[in-house]
């Protein structure tokens, strides 16, 4: 026994010099020297709800909002909402910045961006507003706004990625990305928050839709499930690496329907009141008001199976 001790303590031992020899771990791991503060995906999750219930008083919380309070709570709210964003986005900065950098500063800078989001909430409700109702009267489904808000997954996908997109134009690092890949875990639609979305948006059931960092959507737009706005293809450099911030996916119109499994890819654009059916592949401008279907087969090979080996 006493062997076998030692051979496993002498194993451990070279695990342990092989998983912290500095060149096998190539730019793979964040040193801090002072504690730095990391973003937490629990504060952020608790950010999204307290923004949620602010766009949408009496929805995404547990507090009991009515005429009589209804000012006091958002006040609360927002002193939450704004001490939690602070230090998220200080932790988003230490993250990307490193370790050396001048934390009072950083702290003055992220207060000053949690600031200006929460001063940015009621133009995000009014633009969360055309939202809902293009899903709901998109949908004769939908029984009410309400349902809308509290039940469809596409609206809490897209207040996610309201809420990141704007955090993201203000140049916050790191945070915007995590708000919509939490939507993209509880929601299965996949929102850059690069991506310039316009009012009145609707996506209908949404699980796989993909929209790529520098998409850009006009006004009235409704999308389907399996709809992806991708790239076609990557710029490199000399070395062969993608080059970052290279506009590369599609601009699309205003009014225009996308079907489901519709794949539209490059910096290509879709012209207004443009309909693109269902299943098919993109990949150059479509003209405004045209209308691109999948062609019928001329000829369906029908063949009649066994029952016996069905």
């Amino acid at each position: 026994m006493g062997n076998l001790t030692y051979k496993n303590e002498e194993q451990m031992k070279a695990t342990v010099r092989a998983l912290a020899n500095s060149e096998s771990l190539c730019r793979m791991c964040h040193l801090r020297l002072s504690k730095e503060p990391l973003p937490q995906q629990n504060i952020i999750a608790e950010i999204i709800t307290l923004a949620r219930s602010l766009l949408f008083p009496g929805f995404f919380s547990d507090c009991d909002v009515n005429s009589f309070n209804l000012e006091f709570m958002i006040g609360m709210q927002c002193e939450k909402l704004k001490a939690a964003l602070e230090n998220q986005i200080l932790a988003g900065f230490m993250l990307s910045a490193g370790c050396s950098t001048d934390s009072d500063s950083l702290r003055q800078k992220s207060e000053a961006m949690a600031a200006d989001f929460i001063e940015q909430l009621p133009e995000l409700r009014r633009t969360l507003h055309t939202d809902v109702q293009a899903m709901y009267l998109g949908d004769p489904a939908a029984v009410s706004y309400e349902e809308v808000i509290y039940c469809y997954p596409a609206i809490k996908a897209i207040i996610n990625h309201r809420i990141a997109h704007q955090l993201f134009t203000q140049g916050v690092p790191v945070i915007p990305r995590m708000i919509s890949e939490m939507a993209h875990s509880e929601t299965g639609i996949d929102i850059h928050p690069g991506a310039t979305i316009g009012k009145h948006f609707a996506i209908d059931h949404g699980t796989g839709v993909v929209i790529g960092a520098t998409s850009i959507i006009g006004d009235n737009v409704k999308i389907y499930q399996g709809v992806t706005l991708g790239a076609k293809s990557f710029d490199l450099d000399e070395n062969n690496n993608p080059i970052k911030g290279i506009p590369r996916h599609p601009i699309i119109g205003n009014n225009v329907i996308i079907y489901s499994n519709a794949t539209i890819l490059g910096r290509i654009t879709i012209g207004d009141n443009a309909v693109i059916g269902g299943n098919i592949w993109v990949t150059t401008d479509v003209a405004e008001g045209e209308k691109l279907v999948q062609a019928k087969a001329n000829n369906i090979l029908r063949i009649k199976c066994d029952e016996r080996q069905i």
